[in-house]
Protein backbone atom coordinates (compact mmCIF):
# COMPACT_ATOMS: atom_id res chain seq x y z
CA UNK A 1 0.00 0.00 0.00
CA UNK A 2 1.14 3.22 -0.96
CA UNK A 3 0.65 6.46 0.50
CA UNK A 4 0.84 10.02 -0.30
CA UNK A 5 4.94 10.45 0.52
CA UNK A 6 5.10 7.50 -2.03
CA UNK A 7 4.03 9.83 -5.09
CA UNK A 8 6.83 10.27 -6.40
CA UNK A 9 7.39 11.09 -10.13
CA UNK A 10 9.07 8.88 -11.99
CA UNK A 11 10.06 7.93 -15.97
CA UNK A 12 6.96 5.33 -16.52
CA UNK A 13 4.86 7.90 -15.73
CA UNK A 14 5.51 9.24 -19.17
CA UNK A 15 7.74 6.87 -20.62
CA UNK A 16 4.28 4.09 -21.15
CA UNK A 17 1.95 6.55 -22.04
CA UNK A 18 4.28 7.94 -24.65
CA UNK A 19 5.26 4.41 -25.59
CA UNK A 20 1.28 3.01 -26.35
CA UNK A 21 0.38 6.31 -28.13
CA UNK A 22 3.76 5.98 -30.09
CA UNK A 23 3.23 2.21 -31.28
CA UNK A 24 -0.71 2.79 -32.08
CA UNK A 25 0.83 6.02 -34.87
CA UNK A 26 2.99 3.75 -35.68
CA UNK A 27 1.12 0.47 -36.93
CA UNK A 28 -1.17 3.25 -38.54
CA UNK A 29 1.91 4.76 -40.37
CA UNK A 30 2.78 0.99 -41.44
CA UNK A 31 -0.73 0.84 -42.86
CA UNK A 32 -0.44 4.45 -44.77
CA UNK A 33 3.24 3.80 -46.08
CA UNK A 34 2.83 0.26 -47.62
CA UNK A 35 -0.73 -0.05 -48.23
CA UNK A 36 -1.49 -2.51 -45.56
CA UNK A 37 -4.76 -3.17 -44.31
CA UNK A 38 -4.89 -4.49 -40.39
CA UNK A 39 -8.92 -4.64 -39.68
CA UNK A 40 -8.61 -8.32 -40.33
CA UNK A 41 -6.63 -8.34 -37.31
CA UNK A 42 -9.47 -7.12 -35.25
CA UNK A 43 -11.72 -8.94 -32.76
CA UNK A 44 -14.35 -11.09 -34.57
CA UNK A 45 -16.90 -12.67 -32.27
CA UNK A 46 -16.89 -16.54 -31.95
CA UNK A 47 -14.30 -16.92 -34.46
CA UNK A 48 -11.13 -19.34 -33.98
CA UNK A 49 -9.66 -16.33 -36.07
CA UNK A 50 -10.89 -13.64 -35.01
CA UNK A 51 -9.87 -14.62 -31.26
CA UNK A 52 -6.00 -13.01 -31.89
CA UNK A 53 -8.03 -9.55 -32.36
CA UNK A 54 -8.47 -10.19 -28.47
CA UNK A 55 -4.64 -9.37 -28.42
CA UNK A 56 -4.22 -7.02 -31.15
CA UNK A 57 -7.33 -4.95 -32.05
CA UNK A 58 -6.31 -2.48 -29.91
CA UNK A 59 -3.38 -1.41 -31.96
CA UNK A 60 -5.67 -1.26 -35.34
CA UNK A 61 -7.55 2.39 -36.07
CA UNK A 62 -9.80 2.93 -39.01
CA UNK A 63 -8.43 6.42 -39.57
CA UNK A 64 -6.51 9.63 -38.65
CA UNK A 65 -9.98 10.56 -37.33
CA UNK A 66 -10.20 7.38 -34.99
CA UNK A 67 -6.40 7.44 -34.07
CA UNK A 68 -6.35 10.56 -32.79
CA UNK A 69 -9.78 10.91 -30.64
CA UNK A 70 -8.38 7.65 -29.36
CA UNK A 71 -4.38 9.02 -28.50
CA UNK A 72 -5.35 11.88 -26.05
CA UNK A 73 -7.35 10.11 -23.48
CA UNK A 74 -4.99 7.08 -23.65
CA UNK A 75 -2.14 9.13 -22.91
CA UNK A 76 -3.68 11.32 -19.91
CA UNK A 77 -5.61 8.18 -18.61
CA UNK A 78 -2.48 6.04 -18.34
CA UNK A 79 -0.07 8.94 -17.01
CA UNK A 80 -3.24 9.04 -14.13
CA UNK A 81 -2.92 5.40 -13.68
CA UNK A 82 1.04 5.42 -13.71
CA UNK A 83 1.38 7.69 -11.24
CA UNK A 84 -1.54 7.09 -8.46
CA UNK A 85 -1.29 3.37 -9.17
CA UNK A 86 2.49 2.05 -10.60
CA UNK A 87 2.48 -1.09 -8.38
CA UNK A 88 -0.53 -2.57 -10.11
CA UNK A 89 -0.41 -0.63 -12.92
CA UNK A 90 1.16 -2.92 -15.61
CA UNK A 91 -1.40 -5.75 -14.23
CA UNK A 92 -4.56 -3.62 -14.72
CA UNK A 93 -3.37 -2.24 -18.43
CA UNK A 94 -1.96 -5.57 -19.84
CA UNK A 95 -5.28 -8.00 -18.16
CA UNK A 96 -7.81 -5.20 -18.87
CA UNK A 97 -6.95 -5.04 -22.38
CA UNK A 98 -6.85 -8.99 -22.12
CA UNK A 99 -10.01 -9.42 -20.75
CA UNK A 100 -11.43 -6.40 -22.92
CA UNK A 101 -10.58 -8.30 -26.02
CA UNK A 102 -12.07 -11.47 -24.74
CA UNK A 103 -15.60 -10.10 -23.54
CA UNK A 104 -16.04 -8.04 -26.49
CA UNK A 105 -15.05 -11.70 -28.53
CA UNK A 106 -17.95 -13.03 -26.64
CA UNK A 107 -20.48 -10.79 -27.32
CA UNK A 108 -19.92 -8.65 -30.01
CA UNK A 109 -21.93 -8.24 -32.76
CA UNK A 110 -20.15 -10.45 -36.35
CA UNK A 111 -17.86 -7.73 -37.11
CA UNK A 112 -14.46 -6.70 -36.73
CA UNK A 113 -14.06 -4.65 -33.83
CA UNK A 114 -10.84 -2.53 -33.71
CA UNK A 115 -9.08 0.71 -31.65
CA UNK A 116 -7.78 1.25 -28.37
CA UNK A 117 -11.37 2.62 -26.95
CA UNK A 118 -11.69 -0.16 -25.32
CA UNK A 119 -8.46 0.50 -23.29
CA UNK A 120 -9.42 3.90 -23.08
CA UNK A 121 -12.68 2.81 -21.22
CA UNK A 122 -11.08 0.60 -19.44
CA UNK A 123 -9.00 3.48 -18.05
CA UNK A 124 -11.47 5.81 -17.57
CA UNK A 125 -13.63 3.67 -16.10
CA UNK A 126 -11.06 2.65 -12.94
CA UNK A 127 -9.72 5.65 -12.53
CA UNK A 128 -12.98 7.07 -12.03
CA UNK A 129 -14.50 4.86 -9.42
CA UNK A 130 -11.08 4.12 -7.67
CA UNK A 131 -11.53 7.52 -6.61
CA UNK A 132 -14.66 7.33 -5.23
CA UNK A 133 -14.57 4.32 -3.45
CA UNK A 134 -11.41 5.37 -1.93
CA UNK A 135 -12.75 8.74 -1.11
CA UNK A 136 -9.18 10.65 -1.42
CA UNK A 137 -9.04 14.10 -2.54
CA UNK A 138 -6.53 13.43 -4.76
CA UNK A 139 -8.12 10.30 -6.67
CA UNK A 140 -11.72 11.97 -6.16
CA UNK A 141 -10.07 15.21 -7.85
CA UNK A 142 -9.18 13.36 -11.06
CA UNK A 143 -12.28 11.56 -11.03
CA UNK A 144 -14.02 14.77 -11.62
CA UNK A 145 -11.35 15.68 -14.03
CA UNK A 146 -11.52 12.71 -15.39
CA UNK A 147 -15.84 12.81 -15.91
CA UNK A 148 -15.68 16.36 -17.22
CA UNK A 149 -13.37 15.80 -19.62
CA UNK A 150 -14.31 12.55 -20.88
CA UNK A 151 -18.07 12.59 -19.78
CA UNK A 152 -19.87 12.12 -23.10
CA UNK A 153 -17.75 8.96 -23.57
CA UNK A 154 -20.52 7.50 -21.55
CA UNK A 155 -23.01 7.77 -24.25
CA UNK A 156 -20.73 5.29 -26.89
CA UNK A 157 -21.71 2.33 -23.89
CA UNK A 158 -25.32 1.91 -26.13
CA UNK A 159 -25.76 1.11 -29.18
CA UNK A 160 -26.16 4.77 -30.64
CA UNK A 161 -23.78 4.41 -34.08
CA UNK A 162 -23.36 1.31 -36.01
CA UNK A 163 -20.13 2.10 -36.63
CA UNK A 164 -18.80 2.28 -32.87
CA UNK A 165 -18.01 -0.84 -31.18
CA UNK A 166 -20.33 -0.03 -28.48
CA UNK A 167 -19.65 -3.83 -27.12
CA UNK A 168 -15.89 -2.98 -26.97
CA UNK A 169 -16.51 0.69 -24.62
CA UNK A 170 -18.85 -1.72 -22.46
CA UNK A 171 -16.82 -4.49 -22.28
CA UNK A 172 -14.07 -2.00 -21.23
CA UNK A 173 -15.90 -0.38 -18.47
CA UNK A 174 -17.05 -3.34 -16.88
CA UNK A 175 -13.77 -4.54 -16.51
CA UNK A 176 -12.20 -0.84 -15.06
CA UNK A 177 -14.99 -1.33 -12.98
CA UNK A 178 -14.56 -4.41 -11.50
CA UNK A 179 -10.49 -3.38 -10.97
CA UNK A 180 -11.49 -0.53 -9.22
CA UNK A 181 -13.04 -2.94 -6.56
CA UNK A 182 -10.43 -5.42 -6.32
CA UNK A 183 -8.06 -3.38 -6.29
CA UNK A 184 -9.17 -0.77 -3.94
CA UNK A 185 -6.77 -1.58 -0.97
CA UNK A 186 -3.86 -0.63 -3.92
CA UNK A 187 -2.20 2.57 -4.27
CA UNK A 188 -3.04 5.29 -2.49
CA UNK A 189 -5.86 5.28 -0.13
CA UNK A 190 -8.22 7.69 2.18
CA UNK A 191 -5.61 10.13 4.33
CA UNK A 192 -5.33 8.71 7.84
CA UNK A 193 -5.17 11.71 10.26
CA UNK A 194 -3.13 10.69 14.30
CA UNK A 195 -3.63 13.40 16.83
CA UNK A 196 -1.34 13.81 19.07
CA UNK A 197 -2.06 14.31 23.04
CA UNK A 198 -2.20 17.73 24.42
CA UNK A 199 -3.34 19.63 27.59
CA UNK A 200 -6.46 19.55 26.45
CA UNK A 201 -6.86 15.90 26.29
CA UNK A 202 -5.96 15.75 30.20
CA UNK A 203 -8.39 17.91 31.07
CA UNK A 204 -11.29 15.21 30.75
CA UNK A 205 -11.23 11.79 31.70
CA UNK A 206 -12.17 8.62 29.76
CA UNK A 207 -15.55 9.04 30.59
CA UNK A 208 -15.84 12.83 29.33
CA UNK A 209 -15.48 14.16 33.09
CA UNK A 210 -13.35 17.49 33.68
CA UNK A 211 -10.64 17.03 35.88
CA UNK A 212 -8.71 20.20 37.62
CA UNK A 213 -5.44 21.01 36.94
CA UNK A 214 -2.82 20.66 39.83
CA UNK A 215 -1.70 23.78 41.64
CA UNK A 216 1.04 25.06 40.48
CA UNK A 217 4.00 25.11 42.84
CA UNK A 218 6.76 27.43 42.40
CA UNK A 219 9.96 26.82 42.26
CA UNK A 220 11.80 27.78 46.33
CA UNK A 221 7.74 28.72 46.93
CA UNK A 222 8.09 26.79 50.62
CA UNK A 223 11.69 28.17 50.94
CA UNK A 224 10.10 32.16 50.57
CA UNK A 225 7.27 31.08 52.63
CA UNK A 226 9.93 30.26 55.41
CA UNK A 227 11.65 33.70 55.13
CA UNK A 228 8.67 35.77 55.46
CA UNK A 229 7.83 33.68 58.55
CA UNK A 230 10.71 34.47 60.25
CA UNK A 231 10.73 38.21 59.15
CA UNK A 232 7.15 38.65 60.78
CA UNK A 233 8.33 36.68 63.71
CA UNK A 234 11.18 39.14 64.54
CA UNK A 235 9.33 41.98 63.94
CA UNK A 236 6.03 41.21 66.28
CA UNK A 237 9.33 40.11 69.32
CA UNK A 238 10.54 43.83 69.19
Amino acid sequence: MEDEHQLQFNNSIVTIPFLAVFVIWLIYWIEIKFGFNFNKFGVYPRSIIGFRGVFTSHFIHADTKHLFNNSVPLFVLLMSLYYFYRNVATKVLVMGAFLTGLITWGIGRESYHFGASGVVYLLFSFVFFSGIIKKHYRLTAMSLITIFLYGSMIWYLFPIDKGISWEGHLSGFMIGLSFAFIYRKKGINKEKFEFTETEFDTMFDENGNYIPPPPIIEENQEEIKTINYKYIYKESEE
